[in-house]
């Protein structure tokens, strides 16, 4: 999906006489009060005068509904993406819409606008190569000044730690000092396959393979490592990462001035043996960067030095993919939209890498994003927004909430809408379910559950008893309670919950919500008058290593 405003627009059928003073119908579409205009041009004249009013124009004409309001939901995002070579910073305002016609508490994103792309920095270091959180700070001043956005403003948003920048040993207080200048529901978070899908999303890739219903494999290459992701019909489902990037390596006036682990190794596998501030000859760097490229189709192929994976492995059967999207800094190069050299291996890799693509005569995709794809990813795709069908009484007491790990205990429903739903079968699944991911009787965690059928109140309360019993160590100890769910129950459910079986201390119930192992999500404060909360999704850390 690219930066580009993405509008829904509808055009079913309509009875005239539910028309609003203004023209706009029960659904919000516009359907013409204003019919005057000229056809200057001869033919066919047989055509409607309806058209859908983008979702801004529409928030206009009903801004004092509270309808409106409750269904409609507008939020202000930011993205910044810090990188081994560089660092962005991107402003969204995304605009959400509860799917009333499908008689659902959902929201889904109908458009998306970039307010402010900064300029590409470079990643500032110290002298003594750890980066310079203060730096940070000022870049990030910069884009809110530019952006005419106080931090107060921004509903949500992700800091990314990525590449090498995650090697740092000050990593830590670069998050907390950034995440605090962001805004207070600016998340900050890294991980390798959180940033692989965040740049499949901002790539276009998903929105490609979305509308084609087809097999796409996003390669996203930045200054420290390569990300990738494998889409299926639209839905990212596999992704991992290499200790492959433009940047492991940098070079001044014939002398590396910049060589990180993974560099060294990769010049080692080339048989060119470097060192911190030695010569490098133009042949050096070409063969270094030709290994590297070489290397990435390798280990996709199931081959190659294992030791070069960060994530568990991603083997691809090239045949059966139907295009190949890259994004990143490198990316810019395979595309031949970049022609300057930086000082580093990046547009040899990205050459070296086009030349295998084009050897291998795989589908050469065209990308909306290419070095601004995980910051726009970040911005625009790490967000979701709860139901409107939750059960929030606690809401002022615990939102919002940072850092809660996702648990999705397995169990299985009934086929039939109408069937039993076993209690003790999803008491067990959570019990096992906390006890495989160790989580401890204090740890705070969102309890993601299944639930699919009617909602009738035989099948919600079997439901309620599993959670009750699944959670009872942590509920008769006062340990707040976070459950989400895709199903709009949740109302229901946390009622229950709290009236009939007994559950006093906080609870909140979030439905409408796609969520699954481990994620780690944010809940921001409730929004009113929609009474929904944005939550973010922040990584998906599993398997992770690095080259020391």
């Amino acid at each position: 999906m690219h930066a580009h405003a993405d509008t829904i627009h509808t055009h079913a059928p309509y009875d005239v006489a539910a028309l609003s003073p203004n023209g706009l119908d029960a659904a919000g579409i516009y359907r013409g009060n204003d019919h005057g205009h000229d056809h200057d041009h001869h033919g066919d004249h047989d055509h409607d005068h309806d058209h859908a009013l983008d979702a801004r124009e529409l928030a206009a004409a009903f801004a004092d509904n509270p309808i409106w309001q409750r269904d409609n939901v507008e939020m202000v995002s930011v993205g910044v993406d810090i990188g081994s070579a560089g660092t962005q910073i991107v402003f969204s305002r995304l605009v959400l819409r509860r799917r009333g016609e499908d008689l659902t508490s959902r929201y889904i994103v109908v458009e998306r606008e970039t307010l402010h792309r900064s300029p590409l920095h470079l990643t500032p270091f110290a002298a003594d190569l750890t980066i310079d959180a203060e730096a940070l700070g000022g870049l990030l001043d910069r884009a809110y000044d530019d952006a005419k956005l106080d931090p107060a403003a921004v509903d949500t948003g992700v800091v990314i730690l990525t590449g090498e920048a995650l090697r740092r040993e000050n990593s830590e207080a670069i998050a907390t000092v950034i995440a605090e200048r962001a805004g207070d529901l600016v998340t900050a978070t890294a991980g390798h396959h959180m940033e692989a899908m965040l740049a499949a999303y901002g790539s276009g890739a998903v929105r490609v393979s979305n509308a084609a219903g087809s097999r796409i494999l996003n390669i996203d290459i930045g200054g420290g490592t390569t990300k990738l992701s494998l889409i299926e019909a639209g839905e990212v489902k596999t992704t991992a990462a290499l200790h492959v990037g433009g940047r492991l390596l940098a070079h001044e006036d014939g002398h590396i001035v910049r060589l990180e682990p993974a560099g060294r190794k990769h010049a080692e596998d080339a048989h060119r043996s470097l060192e911190l501030f030695g010569s490098v000859a133009e042949e050096d760097l070409d063969a270094i960067a030709a290994r590297m490229a070489e290397a990435v189709f390798e280990l996709l192929d199931g081959a190659g030095d294992d030791e070069l994976w960060l994530t568990d492995p991603l083997v691809v059967d090239f045949a059966t993919i139907d295009g190949v999207v890259f994004s990143g800094g490198v990316g810019e190069y395979v595309y031949r939209n970049e022609t300057r050299d930086f000082g580093d291996l990046g547009l040899r890799l990205g050459h070296a890498l086009r030349d295998i693509v084009d050897g291998r005569t795989l589908p050469l995709l065209e990308a909306a994003e290419r070095i601004r794809a995980t910051v726009l990813g970040a911005s625009e795709y790490s967000v979701q927004l709860s139901g409107i069908s939750t059960h929030r009484e606690d809401a002022d007491l615990l939102l919002p909430r940072r850092n809660l790990q996702v648990i999705a205990p397995r169990y299985d429903l009934p086929e039939d809408a109408f069937g039993d739903v076993d209690a003790e079968a999803i008491a067990t699944a959570i019990r096992e379910r906390l006890a495989a991911f160790g989580v401890e009787r204090d740890d705070e965690i969102a309890v993601a559950l299944d639930f699919r059928g009617a909602p009738a109140y035989p099948r919600v309360r079997a439901l309620a008893d599993g959670v009750r019993a699944g959670l009872a160590e942590r509920i008769d100890v006062g340990r707040p309670t976070f459950l989400v769910l895709h199903a709009d129950v949740g109302l229901s459910l946390g009622r229950i919950l709290r009236t009939e079986l007994g559950v006093t201390s906080g609870l909140l119930v979030l439905d409408g919500l796609f969520l699954r192992d481990f994620d780690y999500v944010d809940l921001g404060r409730l929004r009113q008058p929609s009474g929904t909360v944005p939550v973010t999704i922040k990584s998906l850390i599993f398997g992770d290593r690095m080259i020391d």
